[in-house]
């Protein structure tokens, strides 16, 4: 069983078509702060990164945004958050998060959000963690995903055991259950960190 501190969270710096991916971002930024979970996620003020963390907030729960210069610069920048913190670049961005984050979370978004995913599946099947990554496939909004997935797999880009490098769920209760039940994860080595 896996105790989670905190949870790092790729979503959508927009808030899409189908208001339903708000109130998903929502429901798991007010169950984040129920069990004293932190959320991690990219410091934004917009879109469903918005909605996730104003709910933590208002919930009473912790929230650390990281987000690069030049998105601070541009007024992207949440206002209220527990902690912030201001990096040189996407990159180093992205690193922070998976290093302050014991597990990851995935709601709707773009091509932002699907870099981020594929980046720490791919550190995963590398053997560089072995942090939980779960999909939040709330009305199938990665059901294309998934058949791209299977598409690598059959298409032999991809072993079959890929599909353990990731989990996907149905609801924000189901994310939860899935995190109890991971493994709890190594801490990689400091020569291994990425």
């Amino acid at each position: 069983m896996t105790e989670i501190a905190s949870l790092c969270v790729y979503c959508g710096s927009r808030t899409g078509a189908d208001r339903r991916h708000a109130a998903l971002a929502a429901r798991l930024g007010t169950a984040l702060a129920a069990r004293d979970i932190t959320l991690v996620y990219g410091a934004g003020g917009i879109g469903l990164m918005t909605a996730v963390a104003d709910a933590a907030l208002a919930a009473g729960g912790r929230v650390i945004g990281v987000i690069p210069k030049h998105l601070a610069r541009a007024e992207l920048l949440h206002g209220n958050l527990t902690e912030t913190i201001v990096v040189a670049s996407m990159h180093a961005r992205k690193q922070l998060m998976f290093e302050r984050a014991d597990a990851f979370a995935v709601l709707p978004g773009g091509f932002g959000t699907l870099d981020e995913l594929i980046e720490v599946i791919t550190w995963r099947q590398l053997g560089l963690h072995d942090k939980p990554i779960l999909l939040l496939d709330s009305d199938d909004y990665w059901a294309p995903l998934r058949t791209l997935f299977e598409h690598l797999i059959e298409s032999g880009f991809a072993p079959a055991r890929a599909r353990q490098l990731y989990r996907i769920v149905a609801d924000v209760e189901a994310l939860f259950a899935a995190l109890e039940a991971a493994p709890t994860p190594h801490p990689a080595a400091p020569s291994e960190r990425l």
